[in-house]
């Protein structure tokens, strides 16, 4: 009995990580129409593939950048460039949820600033690990539904293989992935998800303990494992609809509930490799699971329903 409860406590972690992904997934599914509404897409041709290579090389271009104000020590450069791409990603929710209310733009604007100025603020004072989370739940989805609505389900597809790809090598091989996680960290940024194995715990005091006396007292996870497959989500609940009628429940259509399952089936396969002890990547798993999770919902629409 007491093996059980063992095992299920140290997959508890585990499972609020998958419940993060959802409420990732589901607020970004409810953004992309205010979204799509407001223009807020990233790229004037949702249809091009080429859209896939420029992002991956402009990850490229930033992770290089990253790992080198890292290695000559000027991390203020990285604080001050992600704060900044955080406040702009949070003033474009809550931007997008209040054009939903009868409001003016000049209105909209300047509370949207503001909550989002606030926002960044407080996390630069008070880098506490719900304040992170927080945070990171809004631009998690509001990222995913930004991309979601700019990339067709192609591109979307081939970004995430050679995503897939990239974190592959960038973990196993190379290792800069882990290099970077590890630089960037210390910085109390929310390009991560910090869960705690108890409420007492202390993100910002845990992070001036000395390497040695630290204990694994929270889990971690990338901020862009969840992005990257939602953006699949989102593409498929906006761009199928547009060719053809296909059933859902709600208002989310089969393809983006398959995605969403796939993402989930991908990370409980990762969970149990990361379980061992073991630094995984995460790309691999939850990119695969939400494309076959996807191509199963486009099949339980029915025939004649489009694949993209």
């Amino acid at each position: 009995m007491s093996s059980e409860k063992t095992t299920i406590k140290d997959y508890a972690p585990m499972l609020v990580m998958a419940g993060i992904i959802l409420v990732v997934q589901i607020t970004a599914l409810l953004l992309a129409a205010p979204m799509n509404a407001n223009d807020m897409q990233a790229f004037e041709d949702p249809e091009s593939t080429a859209n896939s290579i420029y992002y991956i090389v402009i990850i490229l271009i930033f992770t290089f950048l990253l790992l080198v104000a890292i290695k000559r020590n000027m991390q203020w450069i990285i604080q001050l460039t992600i704060l900044l791409a955080v406040g702009a990603t949070m003033y474009y929710v809550f931007y997008a949820l209040l054009s939903l209310a009868d409001i003016s733009v000049m209105t909209n604007n300047a509370i949207s600033g503001l909550v989002a100025a606030v926002l960044t603020i407080l996390l630069y004072k008070f880098p506490e690990w719900y304040v992170i989370n927080t945070v990171g739940l809004i631009i998690g989805a509001g990222a995913s539904a930004i991309f979601g609505i700019s990339l067709s389900i192609l591109p979307v597809i081939v970004l995430l293989a050679l995503l897939a790809i990239y974190d592959a090598i960038s973990v196993y091989k190379t290792k800069h992935m882990i290099d970077l996680a590890e630089g960037v960290m210390d910085l109390h940024l929310p390009i991560l998800f910090v869960i705690p194995k108890h409420l007492r715990y202390s993100f910002i005091e845990d992070s001036l303990k000395k390497e040695e006396d630290k204990e694994k007292e929270a889990f971690f996870m990338g901020l862009g494992d969840a992005i990257m497959p939602t953006i699949l989500v989102v593409s498929a609940n906006v761009f199928l609809v547009q060719k053809a009628a296909i059933d859902s429940i709600g208002f989310i259509s089969y393809p983006a509930l398959g995605a969403m399952i796939g993402t989930i089936a991908g990370f409980i396969a990762l969970s149990i490799l990361v379980m061992k002890g073991k630094p995984q990547a995460g790309l691999p798993f939850l990119n695969s699971g939400v494309i076959l999770g996807y191509i199963a919902g486009v099949l339980a629409s029915g025939p004649g329903t489009p694949f993209y």
